[in-house]
């Protein structure tokens, strides 16, 4: 059980990495960002059912979600500022 549920976690977190680079990269509250966050959900609700995880779970399975979305964002370019030379 422990194993499956380290798989899933690793999952939601890893899937969510790439999102995040994308919605890091959108103006909030556009149908896109809307997306960026919410396209993997249905991928690691579909592998925590497949592999039987429990309902409990589900609070450390969005813990590892919103990390891998906020590590994606931090890996986002910045642009670099102008200097006024």
């Amino acid at each position: 059980m422990a194993l499956k549920l380290t798989l899933v976690l690793a999952f939601a977190l890893l899937i969510n990495i790439p999102f995040g680079v994308w919605r890091a990269g959108l103006k909030k509250f556009t149908m896109a960002w809307w997306l960026a966050i919410h396209l993997p959900v249905p991928l690691v609700i579909a592998l925590r059912i497949g592999l039987d995880i429990p309902y409990a779970s589900v609070p450390f399975v969005i813990a590892a979600a919103v990390a891998g979305q906020w590590f994606g964002g931090r890996l986002r370019k910045k642009p670099a500022p102008v200097s006024a030379d």
